[in-house]
């Protein structure tokens, strides 16, 4: 799998892992699966750059079992961080088109990436190897998406 786009990120992401990791420490039982689930995506990333990981375990890995429990719980996603993402949360060029969302509108988006994911490796007899689909592209977009929100999480300002 081609990891270029991977390299950029890979400084600031072990500072964002030991912030998700300290903010995951709260009473409220959904913020914290959500902020875990986040972080081991973003664990699932960085050890599939360092071990170069096949798409289709990357895919398989990757998780988003929190995100809908805690929206059948009626989880309140800005108690991950209220307000919207401004430019100063912005690190990757990337990432402006989603200036303007909040924590659950990225969290959405997020959902829907890894489901569209999961479903087109489904489709295709377990594997993503021959699709049509430009894969390393739609993991390129879902890592800097988790890394926005992990970034507009950790951010100081509201």
């Amino acid at each position: 799998m081609e990891w270029e786009w991977f390299k950029t990120a890979l400084g600031p992401l072990k500072d964002l892992l030991a912030f998700l990791n300290a903010e995951a420490k709260t009473n409220d039982v959904h913020k914290k699966q959500v902020i875990r689930e986040l972080r081991n995506n973003l664990n699932i990333f960085h050890n599939g750059f360092l071990n170069q990981v096949s798409q289709d375990v990357l895919i398989d890995l990757l998780q988003n079992e929190c995100y809908k429990d805690a929206l059948k719980n009626n989880f309140k996603f800005r108690k991950l961080k209220p307000g919207k993402i401004e430019p100063y949360h912005i690190h990757d060029e990337r990432n402006r088109r989603y200036q303007g969302w909040d924590a659950e509108r990225m969290m959405d988006k997020i959902d829907e990436k890894i489901e569209e994911l999961k479903n087109i490796k489904k489709m295709h007899s377990g594997s993503v190897s021959t699709v049509k689909n430009n894969i390393s592209l739609m993991l390129s977009n879902l890592f800097f998406r988790m890394k926005l929100l992990a970034d507009f999480i950790q951010s100081k300002h509201k």
